[in-house]
């Protein structure tokens, strides 16, 4: 055997260019196989054993490729020690080969420590807290250090020089690298400043209206911030915007467990009126008013008594009017109505006079936060209050249209069909 590995290396030599060409073939084909080994029985074999471990279990480590990144490092190592032993090779060429083969090693450690670091982010954000303090930015903070580190090792590799030469030529280029990465930095400070100061938290409903975003944030990255709107939409925001520009976060509705109701009747001003002894009877026998009128009556009874003889003229007298009525009537219902949080403020007030009617504004909570339960809460109340209008002589205001012209016409010329 020995001899005849003699007499072919012998016969080699005579054939320089075959004998550099059969190195370099036996190299690769240890590579491969070393390649194969590592890939194909160590690695199953190390996975199998990973899934009795909770780490193996979910598949997060299979799926993130670290392990098989790290046994791209055996071939190269082979190839990087090998190519010394290849007969009749130029020096520059081992010298390059074994440089690109330093630099590969480099990079594959790099993407190995960033799917390390992504492990380690999927992991948090499995905790039922993440959201509160999400580190996603940082990590990709990280990952950028990570690879300009790697990528001036692999720098150096490539044209064999130390890489503290390199290290020295970056404070030149500290203004530059400054107006390259300069999105980065804010985007970092304003990372920060979010997690720091509680701004925006993943699942928050935000609103900003000048870029359009108004829905849940459903991911917080070093750069953007994802918005899914209502209509499922995607925004983007960039990260320092949320710094820079107002928005409004309605966490502290949704942690309150209610939600406010902020609207208007715009009542006919013209409807206004004094009540007659007739109307309130006929009021009294409303459930919600019965206790208020009796109240009321004796309150002014006892103020007019005071008048003595001036009480004898109706306008030096109080009297009950059909606004406050039905003013005491809305605050009544609304202290009675199931979906109305009771724990938190509830007005029923007049707003200045415009000319679209007198503004009565209802200003209250509902005891739910959804969406669907609260609009039909508010439409309820609403519903209600515009069909119970009339029993107090009130009207709501609105702008004529085609069918009150139409009936003037028909008052004004009786012949004529509305």
């Amino acid at each position: 055997m020995n001899d005849l590995y003699s007499n072919t290396q012998q016969w080699l030599e005579h054939y320089p260019s075959l004998y550099s060409l059969t190195g370099i073939s036996l190299l690769l084909l240890a590579a491969w196989l070393a390649n194969w080994v590592v890939k194909r029985i160590l690695l199953r074999g190390l996975y199998r054993a990973l899934k009795a471990t909770p780490i193996g279990q979910d598949g997060s480590l299979h799926d993130s490729r670290v392990i098989a990144r790290l046994a791209n490092i055996v071939p190269a190592l082979i190839i990087s020690a090998g190519i010394t032993l290849v007969p009749n090779l130029p020096e520059a060429a081992v010298a390059v080969t074994g440089n690109v083969c330093s630099a590969f090693i480099v990079l594959t450690i790099a993407l190995a420590i960033s799917g390390v670091l992504t492990l380690l982010n999927n992991s948090y954000q499995k905790r039922p807290n993440a959201h509160l303090k999400p580190i996603k930015g940082y990590v990709q903070v990280v990952k950028i250090l990570l690879f300009a580190i790697a990528a001036i090792l692999m720098v150096a590799s490539l044209i064999d020089r130390s890489p503290l030469i390199l290290l020295s030529g970056l404070g030149a280029m500290a203004a530059v690298l400054m107006l390259i990465f300069q999105d980065t930095l804010l985007s970092l400070v304003a990372s920060v400043q979010i997690s720091s100061s509680d701004i925006v938290r993943v699942g928050d409903w935000i609103e900003m209206p000048q870029l359009n975003a108004d829905g849940d944030v459903i991911d917080i990255a070093l750069h953007t911030v994802k918005v899914q709107n209502w209509d499922k939409t995607i925004t983007t925001i960039p990260t320092k915007r949320f710094i820079s520009d107002p928005f409004k976060n309605w966490r502290g509705m949704q942690e309150s467990g209610g939600r406010r109701i902020k609207r208007s009747l715009l009542l006919d001003q013209t409807s206004i009126s004094f009540l007659s002894p007739e109307q309130i009877t006929r009021l009294q026998r409303f459930l919600l008013l019965g206790q208020y009128l009796n109240s009321k009556q004796s309150e002014l009874l006892s103020w007019n008594s005071a008048l003595a003889e001036a009480s004898k003229e109706p306008a030096n007298t109080r009297r009950v009017t059909n606004i406050g009525t039905f003013r005491a009537y809305v605050e009544h219902y609304l202290r009675q109505h199931p979906g109305i949080h009771q724990e938190m403020t509830q007005l029923v007030r007049q707003m200045n006079p415009t000319a679209d009617g007198l503004p009565l504004e209802l200003y209250c909570f509902t005891n739910t936060i959804a969406w669907a339960r609260y609009e039909a809460i508010q439409s309820d109340i609403f519903d209600h209050l515009l069909a119970i209008l009339p029993e107090f002589g009130l009207r709501v205001f609105q702008h004529p249209s085609g069918a009150d012209m139409r009936e003037l016409k028909h008052n004004l010329l009786p012949g004529t069909q509305p």
